[in-house]
């Protein structure tokens, strides 16, 4: 039962290189398994939200260094040090196999949904890694959101306030490390769907805990799905246009 009209993606799931295109990560092993590669735990919390409110979960392991999903066509990152010197054909083969077939689940979804007169609540699993060249970054979990969408900003606060009742011990942030506004698949989506019919939270939570994993890995997903609940417990039917 799925009564939130909640959709769940996870662009970053893994990093399960296709047959077709092993020659290019032939020792570079390292970096595929590193952030670079894919949003370790992402998936798997993914799951976790998908199962306790019955909602939908599009998710790919194709690794970002082969093409990144939740970046639009043309962006200087869709395509990385790895595969941005690849012919035209080359890439254009990549973005028809792997990328548009992603997108468009998710993109139909969300709009056959918004057709039928479904809000959509969009939640994008992500992670970041906790270091980044040499700089620490000081959350633990965070929301990324457009705040010009009030109802956006609503739902990362109450959200963010359901957890800090819940996990005093964690560091809450948001719009960062990143900006809900930069290049991504929910700033497309937004341009598409008005925020009564969309909104859209890119969950970010640091790879220490999966790193950590057992209890306090577990714990955290817990709480986080915990706290989604009862965030989403105030949110309306359907806002006023």
């Amino acid at each position: 039962m799925n009564p939130t009209g909640l959709v769940v993606s996870c662009e970053h799931g893994g990093h399960d290189v296709p047959p077709a295109y092993a020659s290019l990560f032939a020792g570079h092993e390292a970096l595929l398994d590193s952030h670079r590669g894919w949003d370790p735990g992402a998936l798997e919390l993914g799951r976790q939200f998908s199962r306790a409110f019955g909602a939908p979960l599009h998710a790919s392991t194709t690794p970002r260094l082969l093409i990144d999903l939740n970046r639009s066509i043309g962006h200087r990152y869709l395509f990385s040090s790895l595969t941005r010197g690849l012919e035209p054909a080359q890439r254009d083969e990549i973005v028809r196999r792997y990328y548009r077939p992603y997108r468009d689940r998710v993109e139909g979804d969300i709009a056959r949904r918004i057709a039928r007169g479904v809000p959509v609540i969009h939640v994008l699993s992500h992670s970041f890694t906790p270091v980044l060249n040499g700089a620490v970054r000081r959350a633990d979990v965070a929301w990324l959101y457009d705040p010009r969408r009030r109802r956006e900003a609503v739902l990362a606060r109450r959200w963010m306030t359901e957890l800090a009742q819940r996990r005093s011990d964690l560091q809450l942030r948001r719009n960062y490390p990143y900006r809900g506004r930069d290049d991504g698949l929910a700033l497309q989506l937004r341009a598409r769907h008005s925020q009564a019919d969309y909104l859209g939270l890119e969950l970010e939570v640091s790879q220490r805990f999966v790193e950590q994993g057992g209890a306090a890995w577990s714990a955290l997903r817990g709480d986080l799905v915990a706290s989604l609940a009862a965030a989403l417990a105030h949110e309306p039917a359907r806002a006023a246009r």
